[in-house]
């Protein structure tokens, strides 16, 4: 007498648990992309808003420490020099715009000053940054 064996079942790869884990792979990463702020600036300490944001669409970062000296993306520059600076890092990008770090002890002169030699170089979209406050 022959015993029938029942069919060799062919190996399958289950796609749901394939699937789980490409999208958990896919939200780490989208958090992890959030997470990232654009910051070209230096370390200063920046005033305190309860609505602050980056604005991460603008390339340039002028950095105003407490000792009034400026930094274009970590690059030291003097302030009569700041909007050839400018200029020359702006190119021929459409629109660009500036995140401007100041330190919060700076007076309040110095930050016009800056601000001045920025709208000099034709710059327009300034972003005055802040810290965040609960």
């Amino acid at each position: 007498m022959k015993v029938q064996l029942p069919a060799a079942k062919k190996a399958r790869i289950e796609m749901l648990p394939l699937i789980d884990i490409v999208f958990l792979l896919l939200v780490f990463f989208i958090y992890a992309m959030l997470s990232m702020a654009v910051h070209r600036g230096l370390p200063v300490e920046l005033p305190l808003s309860t609505t602050a944001e980056i604005d991460k669409k603008l390339i340039l970062s002028v950095t105003v420490k407490a000792d009034e000296t400026i930094y274009v993306d970590k690059e030291r520059v003097a302030l009569a020099d700041l909007t050839q600076v400018l200029q020359s890092k702006a190119g021929g990008t459409r629109e660009p715009g500036v995140l401007v770090f100041a330190d919060r002890a700076l007076q309040y002169q110095m930050i016009y000053n800056v601000l001045d030699k920025i709208r000099q170089a034709g710059l327009s979209r300034i972003s005055l940054q802040a810290d965040f406050e609960e």
